[in-house]
């Protein structure tokens, strides 16, 4: 299969098992840094959604290869294994380049 060089994205959710909001920002808190130097990765933003008990993580992706390695990592691996998360999520977008351009992704 041939991968792009387009940007893409790569949403994860999940609901919290046994573990409440506090103790997970801690955690997300204490991991961050883990996160800043995956290659490939522009950036993630860390979500939480209290009244749902829905939380992941949005990543952008400077290529589709790059997320695919990610997938293929032990960080990745051990969100999908975690036991404090349920129901876990983990889908693939890839960026429409030319209007997102227009609403500023270059």
């Amino acid at each position: 299969m041939l991968y792009d060089d387009r940007m893409h994205i790569l949403i994860i959710n999940f609901h919290l098992k046994e573990l409440g909001r506090e103790q997970y920002e801690a955690v997300c808190n204490e991991v961050a840094e883990n996160f800043a130097g995956i290659p490939g990765l522009i950036s993630k933003h860390w979500l939480a959604n209290e009244d749902t008990n829905t939380y992941g993580g949005v990543y952008v992706w400077k290529d589709h290869q790059s997320l695919l390695d990610y997938k293929n990592s032990e960080i990745f691996i051990s969100i999908l294994e975690n036991p404090a998360f349920d129901n876990v999520q983990a889908l693939d977008f890839e960026v429409l380049a030319e209007p997102s351009s227009v609403t500023g992704v270059g």
